[in-house]
């Protein structure tokens, strides 16, 4: 089998079992409303409630242009906390790598800082820095940057010893091994953070603009379940997660071609 027939095949295996976890889901949920008939019909929305809200119904066209509208603020901020927390956790890797002291150091007290519900942390946040595109990247940067760091600290350090003391021979320092050897053989623990990070920066967007924005996605639940509105509150819980899962799809994607053109295997 070709190289480009290998990476085609490891991408469609990747989206079938992606699409396997999707119909998982739809069972669960149909499930769960079986299982559960008090919540429903009154609360409780089957997949075609939510399809016909969302396509079928008379007024389908409004309500998706409201749910798509949203969607669109929630992708923007859960891309600005993505970013926000993947660089924090790419520097913080990098330094705790070089500088065994400083992860001694600073770990405990993030694990601890870890350990706070972000809920109980969001009034906070927002005193200090406001409720504009700033609390996004705090939040979601909270959420992404803690299982991002122990990925990539993970990977960074399990780097070939051998290279570093070649490197090291040659009179390259630690920056120089991590910049030559650790980072290209933690790219395969960067993607597999990348992917870990989707779904928490989905996550940290939904929770600041609940309580901290007001606007997107995030704010639609809030204001949807006082006001009845489930039909609207289920479209926007799906609408959330089959923007996650299709994200998460595209960094796998991406992850399979890379590692396969530089001769890894994914995890």
């Amino acid at each position: 089998m070709s190289a480009g027939a290998g990476s085609l095949w490891a991408v469609a295996r990747f989206l079938g079992s992606l699409l396997a976890s999707l119909i998982l889901i739809l069972v669960i949920w149909w499930l769960f409303l079986l299982a559960f008939p008090d919540i429903g019909p009154i609360i409780g929305r089957t997949p075609a409630d939510v399809y016909a809200y969302l396509f079928t119904a008379p007024d389908a066209a409004d309500s998706r242009h409201q749910i798509l509208a949203d969607l669109w603020i929630t992708l923007k901020d859960a891309a600005v906390g993505f970013v926000t927390g993947m660089i924090a956790a790419v520097l913080a890797a990098a330094l705790f790598v070089v500088y065994r002291p400083a992860a001694q150091t600073f770990m405990p007290i993030a694990m601890l800082l870890r350990s706070v519900p972000l809920v109980a942390m969001t009034p906070l946040i927002t005193l200090v820095v406001g409720r504009g595109v700033a609390v996004v990247a705090v939040m979601g940067g909270i959420v992404v940057f803690f299982p991002a760091l122990v990925m990539i600290m993970t990977g960074l350090a399990n780097a070939p010893r051998h290279l570093d003391d070649v490197i090291a021979v040659y009179g390259g320092g630690r920056w120089t091994a991590l910049r030559r050897s650790a980072v290209p053989s933690a790219v395969p623990a960067l993607f597999s953070a990348a992917k870990v990070s989707v779904p928490g920066a989905f996550i940290g967007a939904t929770v600041a603009e609940w309580l901290g924005t007001n606007k997107g996605l995030g704010a639609t639940l809030q204001q949807a379940l006082p006001a009845a509105a489930y039909d609207q509150l289920w479209a926007s819980v799906v609408v959330i997660t089959v923007s996650s899962i299709v994200v998460y799809a595209v960094v796998g994607v991406i992850e399979t071609v890379v590692l396969r053109q530089m001769g890894m295997s994914e995890n």
